[in-house]
């Protein structure tokens, strides 16, 4: 039989290991998250296209096209009718 400091000695090294094992893992997982993040993360859009977008329903009110598909939808509700 091993004396108690002994097991104690044991216990505590395979702690150590274990939260070793658990930290390298954690470690190799957030870089790998990292990566994938990178290869797959979409492209920057020029804010040219989206100050456009923006400027024209802003200076309107809404944009016109939203009105023509709002008034075909009216419309067809009234021709059920």
């Amino acid at each position: 039989m091993n004396s108690i400091p002994e097991q104690i000695t044991q216990a505590v090294g395979i702690m150590f290991l274990g939260m070793g094992l658990v930290f390298v893992f954690l470690i190799v997982l957030i870089l790998c998250i990292k990566l994938v993040a990178m290869k797959f993360a979409p492209l920057p859009q020029e804010k040219a296209t989206r100050t456009t977008e923006n400027e024209s329903t802003q200076d309107g009110g809404v944009d016109p096209k939203i009105v023509a598909v709002i008034t075909a939808a009216i419309h067809q509700y009234r021709a059920k009718a």
